[in-house]
């Protein structure tokens, strides 16, 4: 899903993959980083802490408007983005939440660039790098992903149904982490 920010002047593509195989994950980022086109920040998520596309949306805002402000807390928008789509404030809690792992065969991939044919071109590396299929259904949210997720983020049943109104458990539970991104541009 390619869309245009337009407040930031930023295009972004939230996509996702299904049965990947990432041996080493620290040489695939790297491998990644050396061809993607320049002026392109690429970040990976394990789309099974991911609650929708909405969720990645979300913290891509965020972390524009922190850059943007000057009040980043990391030095990278990919990191500043990790952080806002994780809601930790630390680097390395925010990777070991939502990063992916070695065992994570669904992943999901968010590419900001400055206009769509360096983001084209940036998911066609990925494409040529990965060991998976292309499939946008990894992002959407099941009932196991939704007790993984509620678990991850600390989500209470309590806090759940309190934000629950008519719209159901899982509308609600994207809320409550859209809730959580954006709680982290307060926490200074």
């Amino acid at each position: 899903m390619l869309t245009l920010i337009e407040e930031f002047g930023k295009y972004a593509e939230i996509t996702g993959f299904k049965n990947v195989k990432i041996k080493g994950v620290e040489d695939f980022l790297n491998r990644i980083n050396k061809e993607k086109p320049a002026n392109v920040e690429i970040q990976f998520f394990d789309a099974k802490l991911v609650a929708t596309w909405q969720h990645l949306y979300f913290a891509v805002l965020n972390a524009l408007t922190a850059f943007n402000n000057k009040q980043g807390i990391s030095k990278g928008l990919a990191m500043e983005i990790m952080l806002y789509a994780s809601a930790q404030r630390q680097i390395r809690k925010a990777t070991e939440l939502i990063g992916i792992k070695p065992n994570s065969s669904n992943i999901a991939v968010l590419i900001v660039g400055e206009n769509s044919e360096t983001v084209k071109t940036a998911l066609s590396t990925i494409l040529k790098c990965i060991n998976g299929e292309c499939d946008v259904a990894v992002l959407e949210l099941s009932k196991e992903k939704a007790t993984i997720i509620q678990k991850a983020f600390q989500i209470s049943e309590a806090e759940l149904e309190t934000v629950m109104g008519t719209e159901g458990p899982e509308r609600a539970l994207i809320n409550l982490i859209i809730e959580r991104v954006a709680l982290l541009a307060t926490q200074h």
